[in-house]
């Protein structure tokens, strides 16, 4: 080996090396992304912390307006149903200020460049302290201050890596009491909790409970909340379009669909079944079905308000495979949402019967040693109906709904294999139907309408399938340049907030196709009566797909379509630059009447020197 060639060879190694720690030749480029800033956040050209100001015009009130003034006694006064909206009069200069900031429930893209916004707005006068591993790091008291260079190497990164998460939620006194020395010790002016619908209830209670007397002057500790999930389902009518996440999580599964739809129009020989994240809301099957264009999709607030039943769900699939084994199509792909079983009428009334049972009974439980013990005796607690459709199902399936339940009491639906289920349930419905095809095709409405020739095809077809869930694998990807500017915006928002000063709001940005306009929602009005853990609950309500909503209008007009033709779109990897980076979510673009898909955010910005 010359020298020439080990030099070359060893530099190569070094090369090799320095890759680890999120330093791929990908994520060095990323660093150096400009992002695109809202006017309100810049004077000078620099980035500025922003005042806010009520123009009267709008208002945000509960459904249970009593109920909330008496759980938010303190909060409910002070911030009412008034919707800020963030002016560049009255920007706050404050000084020594320490804002404390946790991630809280499952990550998703674009959390770090909320922290490098909200460092942004503090400046160098204040402090901004991170909190490792969500709430639970929080009652331990898990804090560090973040630098300036902890901004440089997390920015526009994916996941929630650089602090971590958590699930536990905060709800007795013991754990206020824990959070209110905490804050005491820390020497904390303002918690800023980024997460969901039920995290963002809990900083609602936060702020309430925190509200004074937790420093030894009296003063309280402001806690505001940041929206996240990538489920979709946190909006706010056009106040909130949408949470940070969801663009990056769809635009992954979108890629992956549409690697399978060209895979199925290359083999021609396979039905794919494709399980989406998303337990309480189809938000994200929607997306990905306007993105991708599959055969079959299926929305479970449809299946919920036109009360199919798991028979008339295989049905559907069933037509659509007949139909195109008939003109020779043995192949397609099925899109279904992960929660769709709780919200087919019968499985939701068994499944809500099962929780509250689990939910009072689990100790009871814990006494019977065989599984056999254990559904006879739930047998004997739940209705007749609910029994009888239980026991009706696979012995798996049927395992299956009475695993542990989630930290809010619920089934957790990604355990349950919902697209195996299907595939079973169809191959035998497809059986019957070849075993006595005169039940199944013909003239009738309830019929599928074939020539003889089309029948002999659909009798010689094959019926071979793949199962997929697509869930953690959109959570944590970089970014992309929609979510990057959402989130570093929301950062200098919450920022701006917590310098002014304020308590119980939770930061939103709308007008998303002409420069954005940065508001502040308050929490106590978005405060609903739930019915959870055998009990009422003021939680803030989960956005779940309309079905008079422009989105779903587009796909029920089109999905007769796409089952009978292969309309199938391959939107391809998420891109950072080019003519496809400035692409919103078309759910977004289609549900708030915007005439373009590109997303306007202000000016493009170099975010960091260098």
């Amino acid at each position: 080996m010359s020298g020439a060639d080990w030099v070359a060879r060893h530099g190569l190694i070094r090369f090799c090396e320095g890759v680890e720690k999120g330093r791929s030749l990908f994520e060095n480029e990323l660093r150096k992304l400009s992002i695109p800033v809202m006017d309100v956040f810049l004077e000078d050209g620099r980035f500025v912390p922003a005042g806010f100001e009520f123009s009267g015009e709008r208002l945000v009130e509960s459904e249970s307006v009593s109920g909330v003034r008496r759980v938010f006694p303190n909060l409910y006064p002070a911030i009412g149903s008034k919707v800020l909206k963030a002016s560049g009069f009255g920007r706050p200069f404050v000084v020594g200020k320490r804002v404390a900031v946790m991630f809280s429930g499952g990550p998703a893209a674009g959390g770090h460049n909320v922290l490098v916004g909200l460092k942004m707005a503090l400046g160098v006068d204040n402090t901004l302290l991170g909190v490792r591993d969500g709430p639970k790091g929080l009652l331990a008291g898990r804090l560090f201050e973040i630098g300036e260079s902890d901004i440089v190497r997390i920015i526009n990164t994916g996941g929630f890596a650089f602090m971590g998460t958590d699930r536990t939620k905060i709800k007795t006194d013991d754990q206020f009491e824990r959070v209110k020395v905490v804050c005491r010790d820390q020497r904390i002016d303002s918690l800023v909790v980024v997460g969901g619908d039920d995290s963002n209830t809990n900083a609602a209670v936060l702020a309430e409970y925190l509200f004074q007397n937790v420093h030894a002057d009296g003063r309280g500790v402001q806690v505001l909340g940041v929206p996240k999930t990538i489920d979709g389902d946190l909006q706010v009518g056009d106040l909130l379009p949408i949470s940070f996440g969801f663009d990056t999580a769809t635009k992954i599964y979108s890629e992956l669909v549409g690697n399978i739809l060209q895979d199925t129009l290359s083999s021609r020989k396979y039905w794919h079944f494709v399980k989406l994240m998303g337990r309480s809301a189809t938000q994200v099957g929607l997306e990905v079905a306007l993105q991708t264009r599959p055969t079959v999709a299926f929305i479970s607030e449809e299946i919920s308000e036109r009360r199919f039943s798991l028979s008339q769900i295989v049905d559907i699939i069933c037509r659509a495979v007949a139909r195109r084994a008939a003109r020779g199509m043995n192949y397609g792909v099925v899109l279904v949402p992960e929660g769709l079983i709780e919200f087919i009428p019968e499985m939701k009334t068994l499944i809500s019967e099962l929780n509250e049972f689990i939910a009072s009974s689990s100790k009871l439980l814990l006494d019977l040693n065989t599984m056999a013990e254990k559904k006879e005796f739930i047998y004997e607690k739940i209705s007749a109906d609910s029994a009888k459709l239980m026991a009706s199902l696979p012995d798996e399936f049927e395992k299956m709904l009475l695993l542990d339940r989630d930290s809010h009491g619920n089934l957790q639906v990604s355990q349950i294999p919902t697209e195996k289920l299907l595939i079973e349930m169809v191959s035998v419905r497809l059986h019957e139907m070849k075993a006595d095809p005169d039940l199944f095709i013909g003239q009738r409405e309830d019929q599928i309408d074939l020539t003889p020739e089309e029948v002999e095809r659909f009798l010689e077809s094959k019926f071979s399938t793949n199962s997929h869930f697509f869930g953690y694998e959109g959570r944590c990807g970089t970014p992309t340049r929609f979510d990057a500017a959402y989130t570093f915006n929301l950062g200098l928002l919450v920022g701006s907030l917590a310098l002014t000063g304020k308590t119980g709001y939770l930061v939103a940005i709308n007008a998303l196709n002409r420069g954005g306009q940065a508001l502040a929602i308050p929490l106590t009005g978005l405060i609903h009566v739930e019915h959870r853990y055998g009990k009422d609950e003021f939680v803030i309500e989960k956005a779940l797909v309309k079905m008079d909503s422009p989105a779903f209008k587009f796909f029920i007009g089109s999905r007769e379509h796409w089952a009978t033709e292969d309309c199938s779109a391959s939107p391809g990897p998420r891109q950072l630059w080019g003519p496809v980076s400035s692409q919103l979510p078309m759910l977004i673009a289609l549900n708030h009447g915007y005439t373009s898909l590109d997303f306007d955010m202000g000016k493009e910005r170099k975010i960091l020197p260098g």
